[in-house]
């Protein structure tokens, strides 16, 4: 994202944040109380199970809305969900739910992703195909999140695909930081990462793009349930999605990087000769810390090839203190 999409994005976000600590609804929200027309008064109604239900936009606002040819928009139903309300009655587990089924549907649906980002229509337009469309299949918080997205401003229509995808991920870090899980869901999400780049042929299946979706996030479903964070679980499921139009493998990264940020963490991809010890990477953490002026989270790997030494990588920063790099900068003077 760039330009008015990173301002548009870090808005929303904020807005979101403050309605789950239980705060003010987000700017061009529906008041406490009130119920948008053709909004559901209360609580979310896709309900968990039930069979897709056919928007019912106006002619007008469909006809603009879907390509000819296309299908009616449908909001996929989310999978069931344990309620996990805020102090201010905000089930988040909910919440997250219906902003990712928007989200697919918006990925889904070209012509309406470019009519709900169209700049050159009033925000008050664009809630109203908004409402039109889902205000009848989402609850009153989800849909006030929405409208205050679509009210934004958005460089490509894509991006407003991102941020809702990214708001759904922000109210599921929310609940595991609610929980006290926040740290187990960051390093269950970089273990699962591992694991996967380990395995060729499970990388193979839950990568291919050829593959349905929901069939490659079932497969995941499997390997997790029962054996890590429900959070963990849901994250990894819409790495399978691909967040951010990432593949799977970026998306789980960005997961884990998304993770730390709410720990206010940097995230540091620490590969070693041998295995750290807690003191080394306490001292390694610290030294980090005092370059980018806050925590840092170590994720270690070991790859004996390196020979001795570590290389770090934090965002776009690589410090390569390898054996290995060592020696071959030593080939590369001694052949010049």
């Amino acid at each position: 994202m760039q330009g008015a999409s990173r301002e548009s994005l870090a808005g929303v976000r904020e807005q979101l944040a403050e309605v789950l600590r239980g705060g003010a609804a987000p700017a061009g929200a529906t008041p406490t109380g009130a119920t948008p027309a053709g909004a559901h008064p209360a609580g979310p109604v896709i309900a968990p199970g039930a069979t897709p239900v056919e928007a019912t936009p106006t002619a007008a606002t469909q006809a603009e809305a879907t390509p000819v040819g296309a299908r009616p928009a449908q909001v996929t139903p989310p999978a069931a969900a344990t309620p996990a309300a805020t102090p201010g009655g905000v089930d988040r587990n909910a919440l997250a739910a219906e902003l990712r089924a928007v989200a697919d549907l918006l990925g889904r649906e070209p012509g309406l992703r470019r009519a709900l980002a169209d700049a050159s229509k009033s925000g008050g337009d664009r809630t109203g195909l908004l409402e039109a469309l889902v205000g009848q299949r989402v609850g009153r918080t989800a849909l006030d999140v929405l409208r205050a997205a679509v009210s934004a401003r958005w460089s490509r229509p894509h991006d407003l695909v991102d941020a809702v995808e990214l708001l759904a991920v922000d109210a599921e870090l929310a609940e595991a930081d609610a929980n006290g899980s926040l740290s187990d869901v960051e390093d269950q999400l970089f273990r699962f990462a591992r694991i996967v780049d380990g395995n060729p042929q499970l990388a193979r299946l839950l990568a291919d793009a050829t593959a349905p979706a929901a069939q490659r996030a079932e497969l995941a479903n499997g390997l997790l349930e029962g054996h890590a964070d429900p959070v963990t679980v849901r994250l990894v499921r819409t790495a399978v999605h691909g967040l951010g139009g990432r593949g799977f493998d970026a998306s789980l990264l960005r997961l884990v990087e998304l993770t730390a940020a709410r720990r206010d963490r940097e995230i540091a991809y620490v590969t070693a000769a041998a295995p750290l010890t807690p003191a080394q990477e306490e001292r390694l953490a610290a030294r980090l810390a005092a370059i980018y002026g806050r925590s840092v989270s170590l994720k270690v790997e070991v790859d004996p090839s390196l020979l001795g030494g570590v290389t770090v990588r934090v965002g776009d920063d690589l410090y390569d203190g390898s054996v290995a790099r060592r020696l071959e900068q030593a080939r590369g003077a001694l052949t010049n």
